[in-house]
């Protein structure tokens, strides 16, 4: 699945292209993208058209769209206690993007031929120098767009990142922290919850609501770079093994942000539809049986290893990362 920086990078290229302007018509290619809105096709397109996009957020990997001038879906509430400034009304709905395992946001220009998975298609006025569609495209169909209620953060804060920062956050994302990437996001406030479980490290780096947006990538390269061990218990770490492993997390994110991501295949693109390729500089993760990059720059001979962990791989050296003697996990 795409990691964090994967969805910031398209939220960057949606603020660039779509901030500011309407959406003047919808088209729904497969209804199926469709299925976490409720109402259906009809009701989606219906509140979308005459929309106003105000801002792209993102939290963790949550990506939404607060809209202008929409009535908020049956069953929601505009939300009440904003300390949102009365000059700019609360906007109460949002549109959702679920990327799933393969859904990609681009920017196309209409002579542009559909893409053969295109599921989604949103025309929006005109703007000088910018492409006048923006279309979903999903080749497993596990993503999908939805309308949204935004409600309260419930510490007051912005929702997530984006360029006109609201206390507002879309519904489906509440029960989520905040990432290391955002700027509201506490050290104490990790560190406690943190000491307090009974868990290895990277169950909880992947525990979405301790700290959002670290996927299973980087957390391996986050411990790699820490020298910790995924299986060390969380109610063992000192303070400074903990603030050493979330400074790790967001160097390796921010490094990957600003080569565009990581990329395995063509799946993952920005809304040009470009790859990242972050996966070039990647010292962990994939590396199975080579050469453990800081242990040859010491003069030590050592080999990544592999190991199975929740379904999934954990990529370690041996050497530089050992497994702690009380590690359960």
């Amino acid at each position: 699945m795409p990691e964090l920086p994967e969805v910031e990078v398209v939220r960057r290229g949606l603020v660039s292209w779509v901030r500011g302007r309407t959406i003047t018509s919808v088209d729904v290619l497969d209804p199926r993208s469709l299925r976490r809105h409720a109402l259906g096709p009809e009701d989606f397109a219906g509140n979308l058209e005459g929309a106003r996009v105000l801002d792209v957020v993102r939290r963790g990997k949550f990506l939404w769209m607060p809209l202008a001038d929409t009535p908020a879906p049956s069953g929601s509430s505009v939300p009440s206690g904003s300390s949102v400034p009365s000059a700019a009304p609360s906007p109460a709905v949002a549109l959702m993007a679920h990327l799933g395992m393969s859904g990609q946001l681009l920017m196309q220009d209409p002579g542009v031929p559909d893409e053969k998975h295109l599921k989604v298609r949103l025309r929006l006025s005109p703007a000088e120098g910018m492409p006048e569609q923006l279309r979903f495209v999903d080749q497993r169909i596990f993503g999908g767009l939805f309308l949204t209620s935004l409600i309260p953060t419930d510490d007051g804060g912005p929702g997530g990142l984006a360029e006109t920062p609201l206390p507002l956050i879309a519904e489906e994302a509440s029960h989520i922290a905040r990432d290391p990437l955002d700027p509201y996001f506490s050290f104490e406030g990790f560190y406690r919850r943190l000491r307090a479980r009974k868990t290895g490290l990277k169950r909880a780096l992947l525990d979405q609501g301790l700290v959002s947006g670290i996927g299973n990538i980087y957390a391996d390269e986050a411990l790699w770079k820490a020298r910790l061990h995924y299986a060390r218990p969380t109610d063992t770490l000192r303070r400074a093994d903990a603030l050493r492993v979330l400074d790790a997390a967001r160097e390796v994110m921010t490094d990957a942000l600003a080569a565009g991501g990581t990329s395995f295949d063509s799946l993952y693109v920005n809304v040009n539809g470009a790859s990242g390729y972050f996966d070039r500089s990647l010292n962990a993760y994939g590396r199975e049986g080579l050469e453990c990059k800081r242990c040859a720059a010491a003069g030590r001979v050592s080999r990544l290893l592999r190991e199975q962990f929740m379904n999934r791989s954990s990529y370690t050296c041996p050497v530089c990362q050992p497994r702690p003697r009380n590690g359960r996990w």
